[in-house]
Parts: structure tokens; C-alpha cells; sequence
């Protein structure tokens, strides 16, 4: 989606891939060997977005490590790349995730609050850390910690989709956690605005102005697919078959604002729950 509105705005978009490269492709291996920094002569700027997913299947200490790995050391080779480019990119975006903070309750969570305690605040500040190389060389670096992304094409609001449909969907433990939400389309206006302001440096949170606890999210979803939402996952359930990740990424609470994106002018086109779930399921005024 990223690559479609740059191509669309003029720009010339290079996709870094795994495989062997075809025409407007260059080949890195983020496991390894990085790529070759001269591969990067006369691009203005890199966006990273590799990882491995943390919600595919439970988190034992291997798939632990590859998560882990999968960012800090990507991360890493990309920036020292960055970093040793002739003539090379003066800018590198790379997504984080609000996963940074842990759970902290009903604390209001800016850029500036420290790192939370846990397996994700630990994955978070590695891969941030990961920029740098390219920092140090001085490009313009800036880490999106993104929330809880909101498209019916993947991620959460896809898997809940179906139970809300059939009416059996309800709170997620107590429902009294924060979840700090984005819709894809201004995740996607995000990365353009830190592409394109020089003063956008460091931490971003991404995530939209309105975050809600998990009991109001659960009302706002079932209104909106005409649904009760009455049968709650208890905690222990959600521990059973989700392990170490379900206090994690499922029952903790993150309430996090954009400070960033509100201080330099950006403009969010879904701030509010509830229209933005009638825009995504296209149930205008619902």
C-alpha cells in the first residue's frame, strides 16, 4: 500500500526482496549478509517494514529468538548499508510497535515514557536501537511504534471479524485494557508525513488521537456488524491457548498518544472508533 501512494505521488520505489531481483528489485539477505551498500547509490530514503509476525502460533524460546532476530538484526544491516551508501539515502523510516511501553495500565504514554519490562518492550527497544548505524552516519532516523492496526485484509480486526459476525464475540478478559488503534489508510499518511518533515526524528507513536479499553472497542465492533457481544474470553482461557503472549499482546493495556504526529500538524482521517470501523466494513452511518 506504501509503495502504490509513492508511485502515485511520482516517486520512484525500489523493493528490497530475498529472492533473486527482477526490474526495480535489489536483493538483501536481512539474516545475513545485509546487502551491498553501492545498491543504494542515489535513493533518497528507506523505509523498513520486515519482521516476523508475533501472532503466528505460540511463543516458544526459538520462535522468540526469531522475532527478535528478525528485527534487530534486519534492522542492523540495513542501517550500517544506510550508513556506508555512496551518495546514499539521508533518511531511514523503520516501524516499531507500541509493544515498546508493556503494560502499564491507565498511564498516558508519550514518546518520552520509558520502555516497559517483558519480551515485547525488549524486542522494541533492539530493533529501534537497530537504526544506529545510519544514524551515526547522519542520516534522519525516526522508529514508528505502531499500534493496533485496523484492516478487515489481516492482522486482529480480520480474526475477530468472523465470531462478531456469528455473534459470538464479547471482552477480552476483563476489557478494561487500552488498545491504541490506527486505521491502515492514516498508518499509511504516517509514513508519508516522516518521510517527508525533516523535523521528525526518534520515536513516533502511530497510532490514532482516541484509544479505548477493550470492552468499548468490543461495542463499537458488534454495533457496527449488528451483533450482540455479550460471551467474554476469560484471561485464563486466552493464557491457555496463547501462553506467554496472551498478557503480553492480548490482555495489556497501552494507552498511548501521538504527541509527535499532533505537534507537527498531522491530520488524521479516522480519529474516532466507530466511523472508522463503518469505513473499513463499509456500513456507512451504521
Amino acid at each position: 500500500m506504501l509503495g502504490r501512494r509513492l508511485s502515485a505521488g511520482g516517486h520512484q520505489v525500489t523493493a528490497l526482496v530475498r529472492r533473486e531481483p527482477g526490474p526495480g528489485r535489489i536483493r538483501w539477505d536481512p539474516a545475513g549478509t545485509g546487502l551491498d551498500p553501492a545498491a543504494l547509490r542515489g535513493v533518497d530514503a528507506v523505509v523498513h517494514l520486515a519482521g516476523e509476525s508475533i501472532a503466528d502460533g505460540r511463543w516458544t524460546e526459538s520462535r522468540k529468538r526469531e522475532i527478535l532476530e528478525s528485527r534487530r538484526t534486519g534492522t542492523r544491516l540495513l542501517a550500517e548499508a544506510v550508513g556506508r551508501a555512496p551518495e546514499g539515502p539521508r533518511t531511514m523510516i523503520s516501524a516499531s510497535a507500541i509493544g515498546y511501553y508493556g503494560d502499564r495500565g491507565d498511564e498516558l504514554l508519550s514518546e518520552a515514557s520509558q520502555p516497559g519490562k517483558g519480551f515485547l518492550p525488549g524486542v522494541a527497544v533492539a530493533w529501534e536501537e537497530g537504526l544506529l548505524p545510519a544514524k551515526a552516519a547522519g542520516a534522519r532516523t525516526a522508529s514508528l511504534r505502531i499500534g493496533l492496526l485496523l484492516t478487515p485484509e489481516g492482522g486482529l480486526l480480520q480474526r475477530m471479524l468472523l465470531p462478531f459476525r456469528l455473534g459470538l464475540g464479547g471482552p477480552l478478559g476483563d476489557g478494561t485494557q487500552w488498545m491504541s488503534w490506527i486505521a491502515a489508510e492514516d498508518l499509511i499518511a504516517v509514513f508519508l508525513h516522516a518521510l517527508t518533515r525533516d523535523d521528525i526524528r526518534g520515536a513516533v507513536n502511530a497510532v490514532g488521537p482516541e484509544p479505548v479499553r477493550n470492552v468499548d472497542f468490543t461495542r463499537a465492533l458488534a454495533r457496527v456488524v449488528h451483533r450482540p457481544a455479550v460471551i467474554p474470553v476469560p484471561a485464563f482461557a486466552l493464557r491457555l491457548a496463547f501462553g506467554e503472549m496472551a498478557d503480553e499482546a492480548i490482555l495489556a493495556s497501552a494507552r498511548v498518544t501521538p504527541a509527535v504526529l499532533q505537534a507537527t500538524g498531522f491530520q488524521f482521517k479516522h480519529p474516532s472508533l466507530k466511523p472508522a470501523l463503518e469505513h473499513l466494513l463499509a456500513r456507512p452511518g451504521t
